[in-house]
């Protein structure tokens, strides 16, 4: 084996993945190393894959660590092993794209030691890209107050509960909740995107002077974002227990809805060096997903959400202009 490198598993193939220069520092004002890095994919890998396996993947990659150049890279490189999955989905401007798809251990610790420190996926998987199987809302706070994002999480869940759904939830690892609702493979992203605006709107018309849709962060006043917007082909969210490029190494983690109702939950509280202690025995907060999803069903008076800013080919110029109303 070469200097700098060691053993890290047995690829589906039986030929060993090693993991170059493992002291390598991914987070530097921790110390936080690739090595480090790769025995945490290494180890979640059991509780990650069932969430990840099929989904089309993005990944955030740091080869200099975080704070310096970030790769936003889907498309598969040559240089990936035959043994990684792979999925080929349509471009909608014409032509196809190959994705990774994160379906074994052996795939998430190879993407770890190429400097992989988050994995992004689509809300629908391979067989049937065109039609999600989730339904995401990220609730972005304006500030600190994370009171906010918990009381806002516990409202879509009980407006989703009435319509017979079953809602998830996980931390961002950023600022923010995930609220994630597994529905059965039928609706189009444009029915998804439709349904998760309606619910959207009604849940920030109960708190209008807290709560907001509004796509132009200029518009916000100060509220939080209800976005919606990651409901649509080729978009993608952060995966559950990825670990997020910012100081801490925090991590994406599912959680139980009665732990959204503490005041000691934080967004980002759960850390690459803490997060064994936090799981300690307890089984996956979403092991009951699979099998959960309903069927989307109309919701009266819903129409197609504003898609105003970038998906209507507003620049970023424009969206940073003070809005002329003032609002």
């Amino acid at each position: 084996m070469e200097a700098g490198t060691r053993a890290a598993m047995l690829a589906p193939d039986g030929s060993p993945i090693t993991v170059s220069n493992p002291s390598k520092l991914l987070f530097p004002d921790d110390g936080i190393t690739k090595g480090e890095l790769v025995d945490y994919y290494g180890r979640i890998a059991e509780r990650m894959i069932p969430h990840v396996r099929d989904r089309p993947l993005h990944m955030n990659r740091f080869p200099d660590g975080i704070g310096r150049i970030a790769i936003q890279q889907k498309r598969v490189p040559d240089s990936f092993p035959g043994w990684i999955k792979r999925a080929t989905v349509g471009l909608h401007r014409g032509g196809t794209i190959t994705h990774a798809l994160i379906d074994d251990a052996a795939t998430l610790v190879y993407l770890a030691n190429y400097n992989m420190v988050t994995a992004h996926v689509w809300l629908s998987r391979a067989p049937e890209p065109e039609r999600p199987d989730q339904v995401i809302f990220d609730l972005d706070p304006a500030d600190d107050d994370f009171s906010l994002v918990r009381a806002t999480a516990l409202s879509l869940k009980r407006a989703l509960e009435a319509l017979g759904l079953q809602p998830f939830v996980k931390t961002s690892g950023s600022r923010g909740l995930h609220v994630v609702v597994p529905i059965t493979v039928s609706a189009s992203f444009e029915e998804a995107h439709i349904f998760a605006d309606a619910i959207a709107q009604r849940v920030a018309a109960a708190d209008p002077d807290h709560l907001t849709t509004e796509f132009v962060k200029q518009r916000r006043a100060g509220r939080l974002f209800l976005d919606v917007n990651r409901n649509a082909y080729a978009q993608t969210a952060v995966a559950p227990y990825a670990v997020r490029a910012r100081r801490g190494a925090p991590i994406a983690v599912p959680l139980y809805w009665s732990e959204v109702e503490s005041d000691r939950l934080r967004p980002d509280g759960v850390t690459i060096r803490t997060v064994w202690d936090f799981l300690g025995s307890r089984p996956d907060p979403w092991q009951a997903m699979e099998g959960a999803g309903r069927p989307l069903l109309p919701l009266e008076g819903a129409q197609p959400p504003d898609r105003s800013g970038r998906r209507r080919g507003v620049s970023r110029a424009e969206r940073s202009r003070p809005p002329a109303d003032g609002i």
